[in-house]
């Protein structure tokens, strides 16, 4: 006999929640299949051969189903709900610091403004060697045992031992769990004096909020030309989405409409006075910008309020709605598809799992990320007008960029990829930093003068390569490539020593020298062309 579900009676808890679900949407008897389905679990818990994991088995019934609709849908365990949500709630509840396990030791890169390590003195260096008692140095630490760790209930208290250079006694802390904020705008600033940048990461709850605190900022400064920089945003909140268009879109302009089986048509509008619904306007997208990017971007482009620079987008036009279940996980569940306001349905095939999977590789080998050219055509039916200059745009896969920015892999060489994937950057700059704090800033001190003034030197480059060598005996020097490469490796270098010492937006303002599509962003908006772009056709 052959069994392909195996299950134990005390996971029937998790389904039947799932059948009562459905029992009070249909209010009659449970279809044949559900019936059919309950039937055979029932054999399965009397009569299979051996014990099982009837959770696994329950989450892998669950995971398959889910994977039969499309590839949006997703189950999310119990362990994993609260990790995922962070993003889209815009905080979680810990004691408030950015840490690094650096040589199997437990290190403070920074506090979190306003959080409860910054109120009670502890500082960027500290080296957390004990929590709750418990020694969490040379034990194999990961970063998910500290998030265990020091994460917890709102209000709990948590007890640290730290370790600090300049005193020889070990530091005491009893540390109030409280609300962190999970910041969605990584960075914002003036990259030239008339042009403002805000580096979006994600659409959460506080997206709206961050964006009008930037937004005040930049403009205090004298911005006339606003970037809005979506490249690597996988999305979010879909409400986020048109309360952020708002802030660009006039009058009472349609953002994005939603509709499914068993969802009516959803408009979402332009109500509110937007902070920037005037001045000029590019919003930069890649292969990797998605799903609440895309609204954004699409409802830009269509209405012909800014430019879109870059490449296409990933194109994903479904609406997941979340829905807990008894034990505390969560499905993700498709609910409807969004439309652009020129109509657009801007999600990919998805016929094929397998090839939806493979897209992002595909795009790569025939070239679409460094040829325009290569972009897959698209079929007349597919063929769309913006709303005011009623120039031609297309659903089907994606937004199309009004300017097309090719991936340049010039200076990515096998040996600069190579210290990459060893995290050498990273730990260097940590241990750099660990070592040269005092004497950096003491040099430098204010990030002005840092960016201005410090040179990744001889003595410096030495340093890193020493500590490679240490690091990875197996990873060879290579001149040639170090040559290609020279440029893009200081640079990064530079970035991060800058990130460890001040934070992520004074990474920005050096690591984006290298930044192919912001580059071109400016050069388009501070010049005649952006007046005269918008006729690019695909």
């Amino acid at each position: 006999m052959f069994i392909f579900f195996t299950i134990m009676t005390k996971c029937f808890f998790s389904l039947a929640a799932l059948f009562t679900v459905i029992n009070c949407f249909t209010q009659v008897t449970p279809k044949p299949e559900i019936q059919k389905f309950d039937e055979v679990l029932t054999y399965i818990s009397n009569l299979y051969v051996d014990d099982v994991n009837s959770q696994k088995l329950t989450e892998s019934a669950i995971e398959g189903m889910l994977e039969k609709l499309d590839p949006h849908s997703v189950y999310i365990s119990k362990e994993e709900v609260q990790g995922a949500n962070e993003r889209i709630n815009g905080s979680f509840v810990g004691i408030g610091i950015r840490f690094q396990i650096l040589k199997d030791t437990l290190m403070v890169i920074a506090t979190i403004p306003g959080g409860p390590s910054e109120r009670l003195g502890i500082m960027a260096g500290d080296k957390i060697v004990k929590i709750e008692g418990k020694s969490v140095a040379g034990i194999g630490l990961k970063t998910s045992d500290v998030r265990e760790k020091l994460m917890g209930e709102l209000g709990s208290k948590v007890k640290v031992e730290i370790k600090r250079k300049s005193s020889k006694k070990i530091l005491d802390y009893i540390i109030t769990r409280d609300n962190i904020p999970v910041n969605s705008v990584d960075c914002a600033y003036m990259v030239t004096s008339q042009t403002g940048y805000i580096k979006l990461t994600s659409f959460s709850r506080n997206t709206t909020e961050e964006i009008r605190t930037s937004l005040k900022m930049l403009k205090s400064k004298g911005m006339v030309n606003l970037i809005l920089d979506l490249q690597d945003n996988g999305g979010g909140l879909l409400y986020t989405a048109k309360d952020v268009c708002d802030e660009f879109l006039s009058s009472n302009k349609l953002i994005v409409y939603s509709e499914g089986k068993h969802q009516p048509r959803t408009d979402l509008n332009a109500g509110l006075k937007g902070m920037w619904e005037n001045g000029k306007l590019i919003v930069l997208t890649n292969e990797n910008s998605a799903s609440a990017s895309e609204i954004v971007s699409g409802a830009i482009q269509d209405w012909d309020r800014g430019l879109i620079v870059g490449r296409r987008t990933f194109g994903k036009g479904l609406v997941q709605k979340p829905i807990s279940l008894t034990d505390g996980s969560e499905i993700r569940l498709t609910i409807a598809r969004y439309f652009t306001p020129s109509g657009r349905f801007i999600q990919k095939p998805y016929d094929d799992l397998e090839s939806y999977k493979n897209d992002y590789m595909d795009r790569y080998l025939r070239g679409e990320f460094t040829n325009k050219d290569s972009i897959k055509k698209f079929p007349d039916s597919l063929k769309f007008k913006t709303k005011i200059k009623h120039r031609i745009v297309y659903g089907g896969g994606g937004i199309m960029p009004d300017v097309f920015v090719p991936l340049d892999t010039t200076e990515i060489t096998e040996y600069y990829k190579a210290l990459a994937r060893g995290g050498h950057f990273n730990n260097f700059t940590l241990s750099f930093v660990d070592k040269h704090r005092d004497d950096v800033l003491q040099r430098y001190p204010d990030f002005d003068l840092f960016k201005m003034n410090f040179v990744c030197d001889e003595n410096f480059m030495n340093e890193f390569f020493d500590f490679v060598k240490k690091e990875q005996e197996d990873l060879k020097f290579e001149q040639d490539q170090y040559k290609i490469s020279e440029k893009l490796i200081k640079l990064r270098l530079k970035a991060m020593v800058a990130q460890d010492l001040w934070g992520t937006t004074e990474f920005y303002q050096i690591y984006n020298e290298t930044n192919e599509i912001l580059q071109s962003a400016i050069k388009t908006i501070e010049s005649s062309t952006y007046d005269e772009m918008g006729l690019e056709k695909y």
